[in-house]
């Protein structure tokens, strides 16, 4: 497991999903579906679990997701608590290049984080305006900086849906507890295709491997559960 301190940061739990030969998309402007619906399913189950989803700017821009929990059953279970429908949105940006009309800023009552480059903060706050809060995480961006942030929100559980870099980015950098890793069963066969973490130096290799907590069948994909750190939640 990893060293990393974790007094002041929320449980963070990665999530995504891949084809056999490790691609995230390919490289058509479709969006490729690689999870079933009864994947999608447990997915949005485990953000009805989570204080908030983060996701990376570039994720913003290219998938435009809602990031909501989608279940009748689930947000009222969440309202029945005392929580918001769904978690809070969370995003990260180095040059606040973000569309205010991205869905991520218009559907739904739920708050809105940015964590942004200190060199971009003004233009960020000027294109988002009141739509979410941006807050300086640094040049280059602190995650760690920005998890503690979060902590002092009252964040608890953190799902991180990508894309690769910041997937890549919480990894290497030994702040994610849990990974859920989906494999799709065909392959994408094309380099230009973005995979799901590119090169680094990351705390787990082939003389210190991860734990596998679980391996699961759901339809036609598999879905891996990795403990991460000593923090993972083994049930």
């Amino acid at each position: 497991m990893t060293g990393q301190a974790t007094a002041r940061r929320p449980y963070v739990l990665l999530s995504c999903a891949t084809s056999i030969d490790g691609y995230i998309d390919d490289a058509t402007d479709e969006r490729l579906m690689l999870s079933n619906d009864a994947d999608l399913d447990r997915v949005d189950e485990v953000r009805a679990s989570c204080d908030a989803i983060l996701v990376g700017a570039g994720t913003v821009r290219r998938d435009d997701p809602r990031l909501l929990v989608r279940c009748d059953r689930r947000r009222a279970d969440r309202i029945a608590r005392g929580l918001p429908e769904s978690p809070i949105r969370v995003t990260v940006t180095g040059c606040g290049d973000l569309d205010p009309a991205a869905r991520f800023f218009t559907v739904g009552d739920t708050e809105r984080i940015v964590y942004c480059a200190s060199a971009a903060c003004e233009k960020t706050r000027h294109r988002v305006g009141e739509r979410a809060t941006v807050v300086d995480a640094g040049d280059p961006i602190d995650l760690a900086r920005a998890l503690a942030d979060l902590a002092d929100r009252g964040v608890r559980r953190l799902l991180v849906e990508g894309g690769a870099l910041v997937h890549g980015q919480f990894l290497t950098a030994g702040l994610a507890d849990e990974l859920h890793l989906v494999v799709a069963p065909f392959f994408v066969g094309d380099r230009r295709a973005p995979r799901f973490v590119g090169d680094g130096r990351f705390p787990w290799h082939s003389a210190r491997r991860a734990q596998v907590v679980e391996a699961r069948q759901i339809g036609d994909v598999v879905l891996t559960r990795y403990a991460l750190s000593e923090r993972c939640e083994l049930t």
